[in-house]
């Protein structure tokens, strides 16, 4: 990816990038996913819903026990893979009709199951490499910044290997930014919306929305998103699905930890201070930090053009990546791609060094190993420097 930046004039071929990245990702297109379990539970989940069930109201032990109208393979075959059987779905309704999707067309195969979630993602994929672009050509960056996201090692085995649909997220906030762009506030609001009900994270940038000026008062753009969320979040009403959903977003929120910062510089000092894990402490003061910094850097942006808006939502990925006891490496790719357009190199050498997150999995069970955080959250200090605390910067993004 490297040599290629390096290589390549400033006047690119899209269509030749497009279809490079896309041999790429084929690369992987056909291979069960590494590392992660998430994809079998997808299916499990659109399963259910294909067969008229409910996913947030039992756990998978729990569905496994009730007697079956006819076997199904599936169940038997799925089962064994899933990692989380005793807890209940902890993705939103708008990411189970996909899941729907992936369950209908799989005809009861696992492996067609993840050959038809790739296909979606792809179609994603290639959606974001557009909206890349045309941004980087309307903001005057360099296009020869896409490689940094189209041919990035992480984007590919993450997204397309192993299932993650962090593009899609990427994809609508993308699409937000150009409806920002064009001055199309009810389809960034509608994109927003969406974005949030893929993964709840990018609710983290509602506090920018409401400081900014260009949509802190603007009826379509928060009417398009109210009806959005409305719209994405109303199955978790019925049978009370909601309690059983946020029940297991707190359970990952206070119980996992994996490749975190300051949160395990936190961790150590609690166990000299306390004699235990404090996670469910520092999980709260994490929350806190968040939370009031997230509003601290939307009050600031607020005068700000989009250029400078698209900072903030870097910052405030950055802030809340920082503190959380689980920054799994596919986390990072809606940040990563957001980073690009606003000339910040900080997410760019994270998605080197969370790379080094993967070694943690040569062992069973998963063991990480301080070196490889201090080379990865070294790369993630260099980018800080770079980007926040270098007074005349030798090289930049911004081109």
């Amino acid at each position: 990816m490297l040599g290629m930046y390096q290589l390549s004039t400033e006047k690119l071929q899209v269509n030749q990038i497009l279809l490079m990245g896309l041999v790429l990702r084929a690369c992987v297109f056909f291979f069960e996913p590494n590392w992660s379990e998430d994809g079998v539970r997808f299916l499990w989940d659109g399963t259910l819903v294909k067969e008229g069930k409910n996913p947030y109201l039992l756990t998978p032990e729990e569905w496994s026990k009730l007697p079956r109208d006819n076997e199904n393979p599936f169940w038997e075959q799925s089962f064994k893979k899933l990692n989380s059987s005793t807890y209940y779905s902890v993705y939103p309704p708008l990411k189970q009709v996909l899941f729907w999707l992936g369950a209908l067309f799989a005809q009861n195969d696992l492996h067609q199951g993840y050959l038809v979630l790739r296909g979606l993602l792809l179609g994603l994929e290639a959606g974001v490499f557009y909206l890349l672009w045309t941004l980087l050509v309307r903001f005057q960056r360099s296009e020869k910044l896409i490689f940094f996201y189209w041919f990035n090692p992480l984007v590919i085995v993450e997204i397309i290997g192993n299932l993650h649909f962090e593009g899609g997220v990427l994809f609508f906030l993308l699409l937000a930014c150009w409806g920002f762009d064009r001055e199309k506030k009810a389809l960034s609001g509608l994109a927003w919306g969406l974005a949030v009900g893929i993964k709840l994270l990018p609710l983290l940038l509602a506090p920018s929305l409401l400081f900014w000026k260009e949509t802190k008062k603007n009826p379509a753009f928060w009417g398009s998103a109210f009806l959005t969320l409305m719209l994405s979040f109303s199955p978790l009403i019925f049978y009370e699905s909601w309690k059983n959903f946020f029940q297991s977003l707190q359970l990952f929120q206070g119980k996992f930890e994996f490749n975190a910062s300051l949160y395990y510089l936190a961790r150590t000092i609690g166990f000299w201070w306390q004699g235990y894990n404090t996670i469910e402490v520092l999980t709260k003061i994490g929350f806190g930090i968040t939370f009031l910094g997230a509003i601290w850097i939307s009050w600031k942006r607020s005068s700000s053009s989009i250029q400078g808006f698209l900072e903030g939502w870097v910052l405030l990925y950055l802030g809340y990546f920082l503190v959380q006891p689980v920054v799994h490496p596919w986390y990072l790719l809606p940040a990563l791609g957001i980073s690009i357009l606003s000339g910040k190199w900080t997410f760019i050498l994270w998605s080197f060094g969370a790379i080094f997150s993967y070694q943690a999995y040569s062992y069973f069970p998963v063991q990480e190993k301080t070196i490889f955080l201090i080379l990865e959250y070294g790369l993630v200090g260099l980018g800080l420097y770079v980007d926040y605390f270098r007074k005349q910067r030798t090289f930049t993004l911004v081109q």
